[in-house]
């Protein structure tokens, strides 16, 4: 096995603590946690203190003193582009939270900064990582499907979030030509919000958008802001329409039912994907693999394996799917790294996902004119 790369984590966001910090040490075989980086010393002093590291306010000196080569940018959401960019310009390859930046400039800013100096960019999009939508986009490559015309975000993701879900299914290779967007604020009833604990009357923002590829497939988009907390807004779905079947995604928060069918060998029926989740052991544990078994004679059954879990039972990792997919954005950028290779989203895809949000939402303030992206 090659060393370990040498990690920092450049900033004292929550995630940088509870998330990342964990994950990197979880994974000693990839990576090494060797520093934090904060803009305050009292922020960069509790970071480093809870996850057993040295703390710097100076990104030149961490880098010089811990030899670190990736920096993990985990910083206040608003600030994600301005400490993107300069954890490039110190020559660190770098995994970046979402979105990539919130001005398309500040992103193209961060592309060629890392081309120029030969860097890597991975983004922490990870809802597409996680173990169920990796099944389906299995299912999906395996051409059991066929090809799939049309795809839904349905509540299933916010902004970028949702977008990259939507087009994972017609593939990241698919390009966006147009976008109609319509975006609204409504009041609502008073009621308890989850994420902030506080009861009273809310207004939400509705995000609705229909996004055109060049090949003639649809993208269709769904969201709203209180989706993540409201008990106005329950439903949690996405889909996708395909040549010789179709995937249905139904569900209330975490509790999710995934629905993929094909035909009966009649042709006159919907015939029923099974997924089984297996865990390492017989009363639980760890997640090992997701099982598809099809009825489609040519793919009976496809698996996706958890790339987390070890040989030795009973020794894995519990994570939760969002964590398996957080951890799959770190990997990718690791192999990147070590292979010169791309990762497998990168700072293009997630800067195109970016923009199609922004190009629904100035089309909406065009009265619902549409606007080219791509």
């Amino acid at each position: 096995m090659p060393e370990p790369l040498r990690v920092a984590i450049v900033g004292t966001a929550a995630r940088s603590d509870y998330m990342y910090g964990p994950l990197v040490k979880a994974l000693p075989e990839h990576v090494e946690l060797v520093g934090v980086w904060g803009r305050s010393e009292e922020s960069a002093r509790r970071l480093g203190e809870s996850l057993g590291v040295p703390a710097f306010t100076d990104l030149a000196r961490l880098i010089q003193e811990t030899g670190a080569q990736v920096g993990i940018v985990s910083v206040a959401y608003a600030a994600n582009g301005q400490a993107g960019l300069m954890a490039v310009e110190h020559g660190l390859h770098v995994l970046l939270e979402t979105p990539i930046a919130h001005d398309l400039a500040e992103a193209d800013a961060i592309i060629e900064a890392a081309r120029s100096r030969g860097l890597k960019v991975e983004v922490a999009e990870q809802f597409h990582r996680r173990p169920l939508e990796q099944i389906k986009l299995r299912l999906i490559e395996s051409g059991v499907f066929g090809r799939v015309h049309s795809s839904f975000n349905d509540f299933a993701g916010h902004g970028y979030h949702g977008v990259s879900v939507m087009r994972s299914y017609l593939g990241f290779d698919a390009r966006p030509v147009q976008v109609v967007g319509m975006v609204r604020d409504y009041r609502l009833a008073p009621h308890w919000s989850f994420l902030a604990n506080t009861r009273g009357e809310r207004t939400e923002t509705q995000e609705h958008g229909l996004i055109e590829f060049e090949d003639g497939r649809v993208g269709v988009f769904h969201w709203t802001s209180v989706g993540y907390d409201s008990a106005l807004r329950w439903w949690r779905s996405s889909r996708f329409l395909a040549e010789k079947g179709m995937g249905v995604t139904v569900g209330m928060g975490h509790d999710l039912d995934e629905r993929l069918s094909l035909l009966t060998p009649d042709g006159e029926a919907p015939q029923f994907i099974t997924l089984e989740r297996r865990l390492e052991r017989n009363d639980g544990g760890a997640l090992v693999s997701i099982v598809a078994h099809t009825g489609d004679p040519g793919h009976p059954t496809l698996v996706w394996e958890n790339p987390f879990a070890t040989a030795r039972k009973g020794h894995n990792l519990q994570w939760s799917d969002d964590e398996i997919g957080v951890a799959g954005c770190l990997l990718s950028l690791v192999d990147a790294v070590r292979t010169g290779g791309e990762p497998t989203y990168g700072a293009e895809q997630a800067r195109l996902d970016q923009e199609i949000v922004l190009a629904m939402q100035e089309s909406s303030r065009r009265g619902g004119q549409p606007v080219e992206v791509g």
